[in-house]
């Protein structure tokens, strides 16, 4: 593999990266665009004991372009756009509407989650500070109308190298505490660039699902001595019922209490804590086990199924002995003509109700053999 670092017209990072086949990326940037005035607040909920980021500018966010003018798309002699280069392989670049921000010098504390920052004081309970951290467009392919499961093996494995190499880079800094790569498909998810592509957040503070995650982590190594990620995979295994793909590295399988219509969970055999983690035979076999399992999700409908695919990676420093490193994509489409909107007692209560029982939707995902 080979990365190419170089700045937009406005100072922002652009990294490609490319088979060691392909030349040096040195292509500038001939747009005339002046920064976007970005600014992002972080603000706790002390009921939740969650922080919810603001950031005002990302109204102006380029939403649903047409094909001709698609940013994410090469730059051609008559459309300059946010990749300089008139091809590309995989490339990464800073969000032009990020949600989270280059922090202040002064506010970066390094080590210290956010939560820990909060006491008993008044003020507390109305807690803020600015949302320091990083948000990265991650482009698969200069194809506009391509997919991710339309990817060849080999360009899954580039986009992989990406990611970890991001993770790795990013979980570095001080003032991150985790980061999530994931991809947003479709208009129905609230996608507003319909160019296959992923988005990396680099957060300041460990994020609300793996607090509770980590929570139920601790709890069960304390009452069982042993590891919850591990005991839930072996459970899964064994039963067998919602498995839906399994290699001698990688279990792919609709979890036992799935709260999306089509929902899989894919976990490396042997636990990692994230991407970084992964390698030899399970970093070598995870790109075929990718194009297949996206491949099941592309056939489920008359229609191409939206859907949510992340990384859920260990946090920068904490957590990391227990956490393990797995997959997570659903749709919330639930038949060809009906989507699973999150109502009143999801939205509210955060109580999920399914209408797809788990071993029906892993049945049905077996089928789509690829």
């Amino acid at each position: 593999m080979r990365k190419t670092i170089q700045r937009l017209a406005d100072d922002r990072e652009i990294i490609y990266y490319d088979s060691a086949a392909v030349g040096l990326r040195q292509a500038k940037d001939l747009r005339d665009i002046g920064s976007v005035a970005v600014s992002s607040e972080l603000r706790r909920d002390p009921l939740l004991g969650m922080w919810v980021m603001y950031a005002s500018h990302r109204q102006d966010r380029t939403y649903l372009p047409a094909a001709w003018d698609c940013p994410l798309c090469p730059s051609t002699d008559d459309h300059l756009t946010e990749v300089p280069e008139h091809d590309y392989e995989v490339v990464v670049f800073e969000n032009r509407f990020p949600a989270l921000t280059a922090p202040p010098p002064e506010t970066v504390r390094a080590g210290q989650p956010l939560g820990a920052l909060v006491d008993c004081t008044g003020a507390s309970l109305l807690a803020e500070r600015p949302g320091a951290g990083r948000c990265e467009v991650v482009c698969y392919t200069a194809d506009h109308n391509a997919a991710f499961h339309e990817l060849t093996p080999s360009r899954i494995d580039l986009v992989l190298e990406a990611l970890i190499d991001r993770t790795r880079e990013l979980g570095a800094r001080e003032d991150v505490e985790q980061v999530f790569c994931f991809e947003n498909r479709g208009q129905e998810i609230g996608v507003t660039q319909p160019h296959p592509h992923g988005q990396i957040y680099a957060y300041p503070f460990i994020t609300p699902v793996t607090e509770r995650v980590l929570s139920a982590v601790a709890a069960y190594r304390q009452s069982c001595g042993r590891n919850l990620f591990d005991d839930v995979l072996d459970a899964e295994r064994a039963d067998g019922s919602r498995t839906v793909l399994a290699t001698d590295h990688w279990t792919a399988f609709v979890p036992h209490a799935a709260r999306w219509p089509y929902e899989l969970h894919c976990y490396p055999n042997d636990r990692v804590p994230d991407l970084p983690g992964l390698s030899g035979p399970a970093r070598s076999e995870l790109p075929e086990v990718l194009h297949d399992i996206f491949g099941r999700f592309a056939g489920l409908f008359d229609k191409p199924a939206p859907y949510i695919a992340g990384w859920h990676q260990a946090p920068a420093r904490t957590g990391r002995e227990d956490f393990a490193l797995h997959l997570e994509l659903f749709t919330l489409r639930r038949a060809n003509d009906k989507l699973k909107f999150l109502a009143g007692s999801e939205s509210g209560m955060g109580a999920f109700a399914n209408d797809i029982v788990p071993e029906a939707a892993a049945a049905r995902l077996r089928a789509l053999a690829v």
